[in-house]
């Protein structure tokens, strides 16, 4: 599943294929001790090879648990019309033996047509993939209104949390964690500002990574902020990371300047067992937002992880000190002015590359939803965010002592923890924050889910990544979530 991408079936319509008709209905594809259900991606290549599943029965099933389960948790927009024929072909290919390269957002956008695949899209079917559809998210990367519940927006409604129904399943990459949760397909694709992947992840217990801001391209993505905006994978996540990563000249200065960290031969390599041994993990409990803070159920939910990691081999640098918090802390206060400017920016730079669309500009967008304020609940989600980000003008003095306040804080704060430290990673809970992994750990009393989190400083390097296969692992009543493979 895709989120945030462009519409890239709209500018496929060619074809006009009838609507998909399965074949056969299938319950749950049994596989030796294994079912596809709650298969992984390397489960799914064996069992290709041995001629026991089709891409096409695959897809069959995705398509056949989506119209089962979509009614109800709302994560999946649109199936890609073209994914059984393209499964097809994927199966001739693997009998002949030769492969070939392959692989909804708001009302205001869903007549518009794009030029392109998203370049994350592109580089997903030169890898081979089959994109099965496209998940919904909240309303424009929740960045429309302040009130807006995460999850929600116009065309889909609400999205539902599988594990707790109240629960907020959060966002705004909310059904691309969604869909994988339900097993309504294998992998799936978010993008996020600030915790738009990381969030969702934690709150519907994927696997979940957001990559080194250039690492992969956000050509084609609608954009917030070009200074964070970053495209990730919510499960299966280091195979998925090998394939969208690299150079884009549709994304040419920011994906040009990561990818001299891509290792030679891709991530999947130096995922192994034995990768957390001497690897300095620290640790931060007495601030909120670094740490626990003084959520002690939490802490003491960790405590037994934390026994985990150091028998695999990791040494905790426990009890760190931020000392120069408070005057840290302030210096975010000044994102979102540089984020409402940036977004009226980058969404006008978006919005002229479509080939045809209602809108051109914030200003359009912001008249398209009061013309049709019943069906955009204006009245219940005023578009605040969107009002503000209008009366924005460029990126003035203001906006740039923001960002640079913003560059400030991580080095004075994050950067410099882990350097004085010399730290491999951040262990934190939550998920909110800068780029890393995230995982379950564990259950509250209410049934809701707790995350931990690998913070890793900018960029991503390929020896960062084998310390999480065993993490991934810390305890075995996670197997059922966390697979040995499912890394990134």
């Amino acid at each position: 599943m895709i989120s945030r991408d462009h519409d890239f079936l709209k500018y496929k319509e060619h074809s006009r294929r009838p609507p998909l008709k399965i074949s056969t209905s299938i319950d749950v594809i049994k596989v030796s001790e294994f079912t596809i259900r709650e298969a992984t991606i390397p489960q799914i290549q064996t069992i290709f090879k041995q001629n026991k599943l089709t891409s096409k029965s695959l897809v069959e099933f995705y398509i056949h648990e989506i119209r089962k389960l979509n009614p109800i948790y709302r994560a999946v927009i649109k199936v890609n019309q073209d994914a059984i024929h393209e499964a097809k072909k994927a199966d001739e290919e693997r009998k002949d033996n030769a492969p070939e390269s392959r692989f909804g957002f708001a009302y205001a956008l869903l007549n518009s047509m794009v030029p392109r695949d998203a370049g994350v899209v592109k580089k997903l079917r030169e890898s081979g993939a089959i994109i099965l559809g496209k998940a919904s998210m909240s309303e424009w990367a929740h960045f429309r209104s302040s009130l807006a519940p995460n999850g929600w927006n116009a065309r889909t409604k609400q999205a539902v949390n599988p594990y707790v129904e109240t629960a907020d399943p959060c966002g705004s990459s909310t059904r691309s964690a969604i869909s994988v949760a339900t097993n309504m397909v294998t992998v799936s694709l978010g993008t996020e500002t600030d915790g738009s992947l990381l969030c969702p992840s934690s709150a519907n217990s994927v696997v979940g990574i957001k990559p080194t801001l250039g690492l992969t391209s956000r050509a084609g993505v609608i954009p917030i902020s070009p200074g964070q905006d970053t495209v990730g994978s919510v499960t299966d996540s280091v195979y998925v990371l090998d394939a969208i990563v690299g150079f884009d000249e549709d994304d040419a200065v920011t994906t040009r300047k990561a990818s001299k960290y891509i290792p030679h031969g891709g991530y999947l390599k130096h995922l192994k067992p034995g990768g957390l041994n001497r690897k300095r993990l620290g640790i931060v409990r007495d601030y909120p937002n670094f740490g626990f803070g003084n959520d002690t159920e939490t802490l003491n939910k960790f405590k037994k992880h934390f026994i985990t990691l150091r028998q695999s081999g990791a040494t905790l640098i426990d009890n760190l000190n931020v000392t120069n918090y408070d005057y840290i802390m302030p210096m975010f206060l000044g994102e979102t002015i540089a984020i409402l400017a940036e977004f009226k920016i980058s969404l006008k730079a978006y919005l002229k590359e479509l080939v045809d669309s209602p809108v051109r500009s914030l200003a359009d967008v912001i008249a398209f939803d009061k013309k049709f304020a019943n069906v955009e609940k204006l009245k219940e989600y005023p578009q605040d965010l969107f009002l503000e980000a209008e009366k924005t003008n460029g990126i003035r003095e203001l906006e740039k002592e923001a960002l640079k306040n913003l560059t400030r804080a991580s080095k004075l704060g994050f950067e410099k923890l882990m350097k004085e430290n010399k730290l491999d990673a951040l262990v934190t809970p939550y998920s909110s924050g800068s780029l890393g992994l995230v995982f379950q750990v564990d259950m509250t009393k209410t049934g809701l889910l707790m995350a931990t989190k690998f913070r890793k400083p900018s960029p991503i390097k390929d020896h960062q990544l084998s310390g999480d296969y065993v993490v991934e692992n810390l305890d075995e009543s996670l197997n059922h979530i966390l697979d040995l493979c499912d890394v990134g």
